[in-house]
C-alpha cells in the first residue's frame, strides 16, 4: 500500500475533493433505508472538518445509465448527511462546470458540499479525461475513501488523479485494505473461510485463490449444491449452477483440497419457495426428487461450529441459505452468532458481502466482529487477487509526487 495516507495530507484552508461510497438503498418513501456506508465514511470526513478542509463531496447512488433520475439523487442522502454532522451541507444540482466551481469556491474553512450523482454523467464511468479534469477544477487535493467503488477505473476514483498531484486515501480505505490484505498475506493459523450465496461463480475466483492459504473452507448456501451434484448426489429441484458442475468436481477431487473443503452434511427442504412453509430436514444423501434446498440444518450448523472453535482468523462471505425468510435463516444467523463469539475469545473476524452484512446486523452482531467490509465487488475483487484501480491511481499519484 505505497500510497499517501490521510494524516500525510496538508487540508487546512483547502478545497478537498473527496470520493465517498453513499451508493445507500433507498425505500419506497424515497428516504435513505440503510445509512451504514455513511456511517463508514465519518471518521475521514470529521477528520477533514477538524483540519479546517473545505469538503466537496462526491458518490455514486444506483445505475441511472448517465442520465438524471430523481429517484436515484443523492438529495435523500444530504438530509442524513446533515443530520450526522449536526452542519450544514450545501448541495449542488450541477456536477461540474461553473455553478460547482463556484460553490467549491464558496465554502468555508469546515464546510462540506455535496455534488448530485456522479453517474447522472455517462462521462464518469467512461473515465473521460474531460470530465475527469473538470471534478479536479473543484478540489485542491483530492482523498479517496470509496472502497466500495475502488474496483472500479471511473473518473472520479482513477481519472482524477491524473489532474491534482496530492492525492491520498481517506481513513475507510486504508482501514479495509489493511484488513483485507491480512487475509492475503499475514493471517493468523487456524484459518477458516466460508463462503455462503447463491452462485459459485460469482465466489470461484476468491476460492481458488484462498484454498492454498486457508485451513478450511466451509461451503453453504445456494452454492453448496452446485458442490453435491459434483459429488454425484442428487438434489431435487435445489439451485444448481450446471455449466460450473465440473470446475466443482476438479476442485473437491484436488488431493490438495479433500482435508479442507467442508460440505454440509444435512439441508432444509421445501417443496414451494412462496408458501413459506418450515420444511423439513433431511440429510444431503436424501433429498427429494421435488426438495428444494433453502438453508443448511443442525448437524450441519454444529460441524462449522467445531470448525470455528479454535479458528484465529475467520472470513464470512455470503449467507447459508434464504436467510431473507425467517424459517430459512437459523443457519446463517448461527454462523453470524459463532463469528461473534469467535472475536470474544480473540480471533480475527472479518464479514464481506451486503447479505452477510444484513444477516450480521440481524443477528445484533456486527459491532462484534474484528471488521464489517464495506466493499462487495471490491472486496471479492480483492480476495481475488486483483489490482483495485482506484488503490493503484492513489499508488502511482504518490509515486509522481516523490520524484
Amino acid at each position: 500500500m505505497a500510497f499517501r495516507r490521510l494524516t500525510e495530507l496538508p487540508v487546512a484552508g483547502r478545497r478537498v475533493f473527496l470520493r465517498v461510497d453513499f451508493n445507500v438503498p433507498l425505500g419506497a418513501d424515497g428516504k435513505v433505508s440503510d445509512d451504514s456506508r455513511i456511517v463508514a465514511s465519518l471518521p475521514t470526513i470529521r477528520y477533514l472538518i477538524e483540519k479546517g478542509a473545505r469538503l466537496v463531496v462526491s458518490s455514486h447512488l444506483g445505475r441511472p445509465k448517465g442520465k438524471r433520475d430523481p429517484q436515484q439523487s443523492l438529495r435523500p442522502v444530504q438530509q442524513v448527511f446533515e443530520r450526522y454532522l449536526r452542519q450544514p451541507v450545501a448541495f449542488a444540482e450541477s456536477i461540474i462546470g461553473p455553478e460547482a466551481e463556484a460553490a467549491s469556491r464558496a465554502l468555508q474553512d469546515g464546510g462540506v458540499l455535496l455534488l448530485e450523482n456522479l453517474r447522472f454523467d455517462p462521462r464518469e464511468e467512461k473515465n473521460d479525461p474531460e470530465f475527469s479534469r473538470a471534478l479536479a477544477a473543484l478540489g485542491d487535493c483530492y482523498v479517496n475513501d470509496a472502497f466500495g467503488a475502488a474496483h472500479r477505473a471511473h473518473a472520479s476514483t482513477e481519472g482524477i488523479t491524473a489532474h491534482l498531484t496530492e492525492c491520498a486515501a481517506g481513513l475507510l480505505l486504508e482501514r479495509e485494505l489493511q484488513a483485507l490484505g491480512r487475509l492475503l498475506t499475514d493471517a493468523e493459523r487456524p484459518y477458516v473461510t466460508i463462503l455462503g450465496g447463491a452462485k459459485i461463480s460469482g465466489k470461484i475466483d476468491v476460492l481458488t485463490n484462498l484454498l492454498p492459504r486457508v485451513d478450511r473452507v466451509v461451503i453453504g448456501g445456494g452454492m453448496m449444491f452446485t458442490f453435491l451434484k459434483a459429488q454425484g448426489l442428487a438434489v431435487g429441484r435445489s439451485l444448481v449452477e450446471e455449466d460450473r458442475v465440473e470446475m466443482a468436481r476438479g476442485i473437491l477431487e484436488d488431493p490438495a483440497n479433500r482435508e479442507k473443503i467442508l460440505l454440509p452434511v444435512d439441508t432444509l427442504v421445501v417443496r414451494s419457495l412462496e408458501s413459506g412453509e418450515p420444511g423439513a430436514v433431511v440429510p444431503v444423501r436424501a433429498i427429494p426428487e421435488d426438495g428444494i434446498g433453502v438453508d443448511i440444518g443442525p448437524e450441519s450448523i454444529d460441524a462449522i461450529a467445531a470448525a470455528l472453535s479454535e479458528a484465529r482468523t475467520i472470513l464470512w462471505n455470503g449467507p447459508m441459505g434464504i436467510f431473507e425468510k425467517a424459517p430459512y435463516a437459523k443457519g446463517t444467523l448461527a454462523v453470524a452468532e459463532r463469528m461473534a463469539k469467535a472475536t470474544k475469545r480473540g480471533a480475527f473476524t472479518v464479514v464481506g458481502g451486503g447479505d452477510s452484512l444484513a444477516a450480521a446486523h440481524r443477528a445484533g452482531v456486527t459491532d462484534q466482529m474484528s471488521h464489517c467490509s464495506t466493499g462487495g465487488g471490491a472486496s471479492l475483487e480483492f480476495l481475488e487477487g486483483k489490482t483495485l484501480p482506484g488503490v493503484a491511481a492513489l499508488e502511482r499519484a504518490a509515486k509522481a509526487t516523490s520524484r
